[in-house]
């Protein structure tokens, strides 16, 4: 049954990726774009305020699928909603291809060594006691994710960034995972696994 699960869901995630980027966007007109997005990224996408998300390197359909969920109100930021809701929607794939053109930096942590060990436990076994799944069924060993079923790179995120979209998760404050896969993990995970998890992230080396 689990197997058909992970079938189901990731047949979904290929039908999105598939229908959202059905044109490609152009990095060198994404750049001139992106003047708005500097302020909080920077202009390579690695943000410096650890409370904002770097996306340099990204996929580009996980990019894309972000930005037009913020635009359509299906995921909620009181400073992306409005930034993105002056962009034309034929301009969202040219800021996804350029921010996915650029390289990540790596991350950093000054987590303890037992809070890292508990968090890559939980990255790559999740807990069978308390029904959390690893995150590396989805988010693969390197944290590189899957682009084709849009399940993103968290390799070298902020650790900050990550554990706020884990608790967001869990207190249904964000809502655009597809089949509610992550509502559903972070759901069964505890405040300390979370940040464990969250600080081992930023461990990953980027791409």
């Amino acid at each position: 049954m689990k197997k058909l699960v992970l079938i189901a869901v990731a047949t979904l995630g290929m039908s999105m990726s598939a229908s959202t980027l059905a044109e490609p966007g152009d990095p060198v007109r994404g750049k001139e774009l992106s003047s708005p997005c500097v302020a909080c990224h920077q202009a390579d996408g690695n943000s410096v305020v650890p409370a904002w998300p770097k996306i340099a390197g990204k996929d580009e359909a996980y990019l894309l699928k972000q930005l037009q969920d913020y635009k359509a109100g299906r995921r909620s930021h009181a400073l992306m909603n409005p930034q993105v809701a002056v962009l034309e929607e034929e301009d969202l794939p040219h800021l996804a291809a350029y921010f996915a053109s650029q390289t990540a930096t790596p991350g950093r942590t000054s987590a303890s060594a037992e809070k890292l060990a508990l968090g890559r436990q939980i990255y790559f076994g999740g807990n069978a006691a308390s029904g959390v799944a690893a995150c590396v069924a989805c988010h693969g060993p390197t944290g590189k994710g899957n682009p084709a079923a849009v399940f993103p790179s968290v390799a070298a995120q902020h650790g900050v960034y990550t554990l706020d979209q884990l608790q967001q998760f869990r207190d249904g404050l964000r809502a655009n995972d597809p089949a509610r896969m992550m509502r559903n993990v972070a759901g069964r995970m505890t405040d300390e696994e979370m940040s464990a998890v969250a600080e081992f992230i930023a461990t990953l080396p980027p791409r």
